[in-house]
Formats: structure tokens, C-alpha cells, sequence
């Protein structure tokens, strides 16, 4: 009898196993389209992602937010101990069903000369609109 049920409670764990696997979406990095984009200037940036960025600049981060008919991307390197950082958008684009967006942090160059001081280097982009998943690279 013991062993009766289980070996029921094992076939029932893996057939829900199996349900629940058919039932997952397959996420493609397959290109599809490039995407366009524009970099947002601290001064246009919402209110509500202000206060986002603010929460966690202190780590590195990446977020997404949409308003109305767009859709805005945020990556954050966190804290850093010079000025002369900035960020390049080196990919963004669609797949059937994903957005892809990938950064580079780039460090001040060796004969520029630096501030010593925090700085909390973050991008953030503009987008249409689209009701994908977002993977950041």
C-alpha cells in the first residue's frame, strides 16, 4: 500500500511537471528588427523614474517603465569613484516576443582628466511602445 501511493504521488508530480513545461513561452535573442530610440536628458525625464533611479543608483540596476505610448528602458552601473563615465547602447532590438538591450560602461580614458569624485552613471532610452519581455545584456 505504501508503496502504491508513492509511486501515485511521483507520477502526478511528474506529469504536472511536464503540463507546466508545454505551457512555457520560448523566449527567441533572434533579431527581428532594430529598434529606435532616443537618449532621455535628465530634465525630460518622468518624475515617477526619477525617484526610481534615485532608490537605486547606488547599485548597479535595470529597469523598465511604460507611459502612455512609450516605453522607457533604464540601465545603471552604480557607484563609481570618478567622473568621466558614460554609457553606450550597443543593441536594442526585437525578436518575435522579446526586447533585447544591451550596455557598455565605459571608464574615463587614461590621459583624461577626472573629477575624484561618486558618481552614479546611469542611460536611460525611449521607445515605442511594445508588450515584450525585456532581456538586458
Amino acid at each position: 500500500m505504501y508503496f502504491f501511493r508513492r509511486c501515485t504521488v511521483m507520477i502526478i508530480f511528474v506529469a504536472v511537471f511536464l503540463l507546466s513545461a508545454c505551457g512555457m513561452k520560448k523566449t527567441s535573442e533572434e533579431k527581428v528588427k532594430d529598434i529606435e530610440f532616443t537618449v532621455v536628458n535628465d530634465e525630460d525625464i518622468p518624475e515617477t523614474l526619477k525617484n526610481a533611479i534615485e532608490e537605486k543608483k547606488k547599485s548597479a540596476f535595470k529597469l523598465s517603465y511604460a507611459d502612455n505610448n512609450d516605453l522607457y528602458l533604464m540601465a545603471g552601473y552604480g557607484e563609481q569613484p570618478t567622473g568621466g563615465y558614460s554609457i553606450v547602447v550597443d543593441e536594442l532590438y526585437a525578436t518575435d516576443n522579446t526586447i533585447v538591450f544591451a550596455t557598455t560602461l565605459k571608464g574615463p580614458q587614461e590621459a583624461e582628466s577626472v573629477q575624484s569624485f561618486i558618481t552614479y552613471p546611469y542611460i536611460v532610452v525611449k521607445m515605442e511602445y511594445l508588450d515584450y519581455e525585456v532581456i538586458y545584456k
